[in-house]
């Protein structure tokens, strides 16, 4: 016989199974929030934006010519500030302990599209630290390109900035916090029906119906303790009775 499953059913287990549901959602959350805020390491996050021209020039105006071909120069840049031979000497000036491959993977170039702005972020456990990575790229690119392509065209638009109260790109743990607690939540919604499924024991009229196949045709009803105490006290007064008639 196939088996199914009513709205009333599932709202039923819902109900009966709430507290694991909810304990399953608070556990979650409580956990993701000392992860978040005891154990992750707080990455800040400093941007500068920089504009490249194809050549300098001193005049205000340019023709949509020469943006168009100032557009072209975006990916050939986007790879150089990335490369070996930028990153290597900004390791150089700022002293740091770490590799070319290794910083590469704190930067992230970014740029707009039909736009000749890159936008150069740098993600660091230090604020101040980030802030000088980003700027000292920008301007040893500004002293390399000169070299690798014979142009002076990387202007500064906006460099990164010391702040006196940073605050962390990562991790976000309301955000944290937040996605566990509808992640526990479907655990415990998920969990609660499993363990409904595997509960073979039999707790009203209609489990005895289905496990057994035959319908209920009376109950017992519940004795409370009053009655009880009234049973055991005329018991007693039967039995006491009937001593005395002995």
């Amino acid at each position: 016989m196939e088996e199914t499953i009513s709205l009333h059913d599932l709202f039923r287990v819902l109900k009966r199974r709430s507290v694991f549901i909810i304990s399953t959602a608070l556990f979650a959350v409580i956990l993701t929030g000392i992860i978040s805020y005891l154990f992750l390491t707080p990455i800040y996050q400093a941007s500068t934006q920089i504009l490249i021209n194809q050549k300098q020039t001193e005049q205000i105006q340019v023709n949509s010519q020469d943006i168009q071909t100032n557009i072209q120069l975006i990916n050939t840049y986007t790879v150089i500030i990335k490369s070996p031979a930028i990153l290597t000497k900004v390791i150089e000036n700022l002293d740091l302990d770490t590799t070319p491959a290794k910083l590469e993977k704190k930067l992230k170039v970014e740029t707009t599209q039909d736009s000749q702005v890159i936008k150069i972020s740098v993600n660091d456990p230090e604020h101040y630290r980030s802030v000088d990575i980003a700027n000292t790229i920008v301007e040893v690119l500004q002293e390399e390109i000169q070299i690798l392509m014979n142009v002076n065209n990387v202007y500064i638009l906006s460099p990164a900035v010391y702040l006196e109260k940073p605050i962390p790109a990562k991790p976000n743990p309301l955000l944290n916090m937040t996605i566990a607690a509808v992640s526990g939540l479907m655990i415990g919604v998920g969990m609660a029906f499993l363990i409904n499924y595997l509960d073979m024991t039999v707790k009203t009229e209609r489990d005895i119906e289905e496990f057994l196949g035959f319908p209920v045709i009376g109950i017992v009803s519940p004795i409370s303790e009053v009655d009880v105490n009234k049973i055991k006290g005329l018991l007693g007064r039967i039995w006491r009775r009937g001593r005395q008639d002995v």
